[in-house]
């Protein structure tokens, strides 16, 4: 299979899959998918989902948020983790909404890469499922199936994004990320994995993983 080929088979297989995406995180705004999305790293998205109603029924928007202190925000999303770093970042991200965007979240990557412990994949997520503007963020479930499916080297997320954004159709972006995500939980897991059910990895994959799969059986 050429390298296009390859490409057609995972975009026709995951919308085969995945017709409609459920979106992973909770929230009702930008605002609310941006301190999601914030809380998300290195925790799961079911966490997560556990977590913000708490959070939001006491503050669901900058201003209210701003009246809680670091140590309350703290307290109430300490079962994400990092909880120190996060809840300073979302105080923090809170204030300049408010003092410098009329408490709306900004609509591009710049702005909203300038707030604190936002990232550009922070950014990239909220750009795709708040504002429909096309993206391509990376996580650790699709820098592995890139790799697995040798459509990039892995060498980091930085490259693997670049390659995915050269291989997709831009207008597929924001769905192809999302449907992904969710195969690569439910049938290309890091851990578990049963290659027989991973039908992509199992027709596309890279020679080396797996051959490196059967040599583990």
């Amino acid at each position: 299979m050429t390298k296009q080929e390859r490409v057609t088979f995972v975009i026709n297989t995951l919308k085969e899959l995945y017709p409609t995406i459920p979106i992973p995180l909770d929230h009702k705004d930008p605002y609310t998918l941006l301190v999601a999305v914030l809380l998300s790293a290195q925790c799961t998205d079911v966490r997560v989902n556990q977590i913000t109603p708490l959070l939001f029924a006491k503050a669901d928007n900058p201003y209210d948020m701003v009246k809680l202190s670091v140590e309350e925000i703290k307290e109430i999303i300490r079962p994400c983790g990092l909880s120190p770093m996060k809840s300073k970042g979302i105080y923090g991200l809170s204030e300049i909404l408010i003092e410098k965007h009329n408490g709306q979240v900004p609509q591009s990557f710049e702005a909203l890469e300038e707030l604190p412990a936002v990232g550009h994949k922070t950014a990239s997520v909220v750009m795709s499922q708040a504002f429909g503007v096309p993206a391509f963020p990376v996580d650790t479930h699709i820098h592995r199936l890139m790799y697995r499916w040798n459509l990039t080297n892995g060498k980091n997320v930085v490259q693997t994004e670049k390659d995915a954004k050269r291989l997709f159709p831009e207008d597929i972006w924001n769905d192809l990320h999302l449907q992904i995500i969710w195969y690569g939980r439910e049938y290309s897991p890091a851990r578990g994995w049963d290659l027989e059910k991973d039908i992509i990895t199992k027709t596309i994959g890279r020679k080396s993983v797996i051959d490196d799969y059967y040599k583990r059986k």
